[in-house]
C-alpha cells in the first residue's frame, strides 16, 4: 500500500484505524467515486465506516470478542515470490476463542525441491492430484472474508498470498493483520520466538509437526490464545490490540535458554 486498489498514503490509513480521516482527504487521494472505492477496498478485505463525519476501519468499532481471526499459514517451494508457489495453506477462523471453521488445501505444484520435500514432507507427487493455485486463491479469499489476518511473523504469510493473488490477476488483500510472533513478544516471557521453540517451551501443540501448515496454524491458534489471557492492557477494540502487537514495550527475554541442558563440564566439588 498504496496501489491503485488502496491509494491511501501511511498517514491517511492510520488515521482510518485511530482518530479518523476526514472525507475530504479520502476523497483527495481516490480517483473513483467514494462509494466504488469504499465497495473495492471491501472487495480486498477491509471495512471502512463513516462516524460522525470521519471514515475509520470497522475494526476500530469491533471488540475482541465479536471479531472474526483467521490464523493462516502457508508452505512455500521457495521464499522468492517471482520465482516460487504457495503449496499448501491452511487457516482456522476464530471468534471470542472459539474455532468456528477451518480451510486446508495441498496446491498443485510442477516441482519441489527436494529440499523443500525435506522440510515439509510434501513431495511433488503429493500435489500432483491437488487443485491450482487459482483455484485454491479463489476459495481461500471468500473464506478469509474480512477476518483479521493472523500468523506467526504476519508479514511472509500475508505478503506471499496478497502477492499471489495479484500474479493471477485478482485483487491484493487490504485485511487487517495481527503478528502473533510481535503479541507473543509482549505477553510471554520467551528466551526466542520463533514458533517451534514457543511449542516445546510452552507445550502448545502436543502433535505438532512443523512446516505443515494445518499444524503450525493449530500451535499459532494456541499461542494467540495464550497471548490474549497474558495481556494486562485494556483492550476495548481489534485496532486496540493491533496497536498494542506493534507498540507496546517487549518483555524481557531470559538469559539463558531454559531448553538447554546443564552445562557439561561445571567444576565438581
Amino acid at each position: 500500500m498504496p496501489n491503485k486498489y488502496f491509494p491511501l498514503d501511511t498517514k491517511s490509513i492510520h488515521q482510518l484505524a485511530t482518530r479518523g480521516l476526514p472525507m475530504e482527504n479520502l476523497k483527495a487521494q481516490i480517483d473513483e467515486s467514494l462509494d466504488l472505492f469504499l465497495e473495492l477496498a471491501r472487495a480486498c478485505g477491509v471495512n471502512i465506516i463513516k462516524k460522525q463525519g470521519y471514515y475509520y476501519f470497522n475494526t476500530k468499532y469491533i471488540r475482541l470478542e465479536d471479531a472474526e481471526f483467521c490464523i493462516v499459514d502457508i508452505e512455500t517451494n521457495g521464499s522468492k515470490l517471482d520465482k516460487h508457489q504457495i503449496i499448501e495453506i491452511a487457516a482456522l477462523k476464530v471468534k471470542n476463542g472459539v474455532i468456528i471453521d477451518s480451510f486446508e488445501s495441498l496446491v498443485y505444484a510442477k516441482e519441489i525441491n527436494p529440499h523443500i520435500t525435506e522440510i515439509t514432507g510434501i513431495s511433488t507427487e503429493d500435489t500432483k492430484n491437488a487443485p491450482k493455485l487459482q483455484e485454491v486463491l479463489d476459495s481461500f479469499k471468500l473464506f478469509l472474508n474480512d477476518a483479521i489476518f493472523v500468523a506467526h511473523d504476519v508479514k511472509f504469510d500475508y505478503n506471499f498470498i496478497s502477492g499471489s493473488m495479484q500474479k493471477l490477476g485478482m485483487g491484493p488483500l487490504f485485511n487487517r493483520a495481527l503478528c502473533s510472533l510481535a503479541l507473543a513478544e509482549r505477553t510471554i516471557v520467551s528466551y526466542r520466538y520463533g514458533l517451534s521453540y514457543l511449542n516445546e517451551f510452552l507445550h502448545l501443540n502436543p502433535t505438532a509437526r512443523h512446516h505443515r501448515a494445518m499444524s503450525d496454524v493449530q500451535t499459532t491458534y494456541k499461542l494467540f490464545m495464550l497471548a490474549l489471557q497474558n495481556c494486562q492492557e485494556k483492550l476495548n477494540n481489534v485496532e486496540d490490540l493491533i496497536k498494542f502487537s506493534k507498540e507496546a514495550p517487549r518483555l524481557k527475554r531470559p538469559k539463558i535458554d531454559p531448553l538447554l541442558p546443564e552445562e557439561i563440564g561445571e567444576e565438581k566439588e
